[in-house]
C-alpha cells in the first residue's frame, strides 16, 4: 500500500509538505513549501518506481531510477507560460521527487461540473480559447529535441489560472522520444486515462506513441468539454464501431466544422489524425481544409452519421447550384 506522506514532513531538508493534492496507481502530488524561499509555494510530484512492477530486480529498478534522472533533468530546461516551471528533482526512500510550480486555479473537468449544476454546457468560443493555449503548450513540448510527448491530455491535467492562463501540468506520463526507438527513456510506465488514451498507447512503453497520441487525447478533451461527457474510450469503440455519439446530437451549440476536426483528431488510426499540432491548430481555426464529411460507415471514427449545414453543402457543390441557375435563367428567357 502507498505510504503517503504527512503534512509538516520535510524532504531535502528544504520541501515542507503542506497538504495531499492528488493521489494515482504510481504516486502523487503534494502541495508544499519552499523553506529556501520564503513564501514560495509549489507542487512535489512523487513518482514510486517500486510500484511499476513489482517483480522488477534492483538493477531494473536503478535503471528506472536514472531514467527518471535523465526526463526530468530535459523537463527542468522547458520554458513556457503554458506550463509548470520544473525547478528541482531528487530522489528519497525510494522515491522520485519532481518540484514544480504550484499552479492555482481550477482544472477543466471542475470547470464541466460546475457548468453542468448550472444546467448548462459551455460556450464553443470559450473552449476554443482555451484549446488554443493547450495546443501552443504541446507544440513546444513537441517540438523539443528529443520530442516531448505528454500521454495524458485530459481535463483534469488541464488549470486555468484565476487570469485565465492554461496551464498542462502533471508530467506523471511524459515520455520522451529518440530517433532509435531502443534509446527512448519514460519516467513511469503508464497508459493515460481510458477516455482520453487512444488505442496504440495501450501497448504501455511496448506501443509506438508519438505526437498523434497527444493530438487523440486533445480531441477526447475538447468532446468532453463541449459534450459534457467523456467520449466513449478507443477499446470500446474498436469492438462497438457506430458507439461514439455525434457531438452536435449533445451539444447542438458546437459548429459543424468544430464537430468534425474534433472526430478527426479522434480517429482510431495514428495516420488519420492531424500529422501534428499545427495542422490540428489550422483546422480548429482556420486555413486548412476540413476533413470528410464523416458518416456511420466510416468505422475509423466510430461515430454516429453526422450532418452537414446547408451553408457547406451549398459551398461544395457552389459550381453544380450555378450552373443549374444559369440552365433555369436561359429556359426561363425562352420560355419568354
Amino acid at each position: 500500500m502507498q505510504h503517503i506522506l504527512e503534512p509538516g514532513t520535510i524532504l531535502r531538508r528544504r520541501y515542507e509538505v503542506l497538504e495531499l493534492v492528488g493521489q494515482g496507481g504510481m504516486g502523487a502530488v503534494y502541495k508544499a513549501a519552499d523553506r529556501r524561499l520564503e513564501g514560495r509555494v509549489c507542487a512535489l510530484k512523487e513518482v514510486l518506481p517500486t510500484l511499476a512492477d513489482s517483480a522488477l530486480s534492483e538493477e531494473e529498478l536503478d535503471q528506472m531510477s536514472e531514467q527518471f534522472r535523465i526526463e526530468a533533468s530535459i523537463l527542468s530546461r522547458l520554458d513556457h507560460p503554458n506550463l509548470p516551471k520544473v525547478s528541482d528533482y531528487f530522489s528519497s526512500s525510494g522515491r522520485e521527487y519532481l518540484v514544480m510550480d504550484f499552479v492555482e486555479g481550477r482544472d477543466l473537468h471542475e470547470i464541466v461540473r460546475e457548468q453542468q449544476k448550472s444546467g448548462g454546457l459551455l460556450n464553443e468560443q470559450q473552449v476554443l480559447g482555451w484549446a488554443g493555449q493547450l495546443l501552443d503548450a504541446l507544440e513546444y513540448l513537441h517540438e523539443q529535441d528529443p520530442p516531448v510527448v505528454h500521454r495524458d491530455v485530459k481535463p483534469s491535467n488541464i488549470k486555468v489560472t484565476p487570469r485565465g492562463i492554461v496551464k498542462l501540468v502533471d508530467f506523471g506520463l511524459v515520455k520522451v522520444l529518440h530517433d532509435d526507438d531502443s534509446r527512448t527513456v519514460t519516467v513511469v510506465q503508464g497508459r493515460g486515462t481510458v477516455a482520453y488514451t487512444p488505442l496504440e498507447q495501450y501497448g504501455g512503453d511496448t506501443g509506438y506513441t508519438d505526437a498523434r497520441t497527444d493530438i487523440y487525447g486533445v480531441g477526447a478533451t475538447l468532446y468532453h468539454l463541449l459534450a459534457g461527457i467523456p467520449p466513449a474510450d478507443a477499446k470500446e469503440r474498436f469492438l462497438r464501431p457506430g458507439v461514439l455519439v455525434s457531438l452536435r446530437q449533445l451539444n447542438p451549440e458546437v459548429s459543424p466544422r468544430i464537430e468534425r476536426v474534433v472526430f478527426q483528431a479522434l480517429a482510431m488510426h495514428p495516420n488519420e489524425r492531424p500529422a501534428n499540432i499545427r495542422e490540428l491548430r489550422e483546422m480548429l481555426f482556420g486555413s486548412l481544409p476540413l476533413p470528410h464529411q464523416i458518416t456511420a460507415s466510416t468505422n475509423l471514427y466510430g461515430v454516429q452519421s453526422i450532418e452537414k449545414s446547408w451553408s457547406e453543402v451549398f459551398y461544395a457543390n457552389r459550381y453544380l447550384v450555378a450552373s443549374a441557375a444559369g440552365l433555369l435563367l436561359i429556359a426561363l428567357i425562352l420560355s419568354l
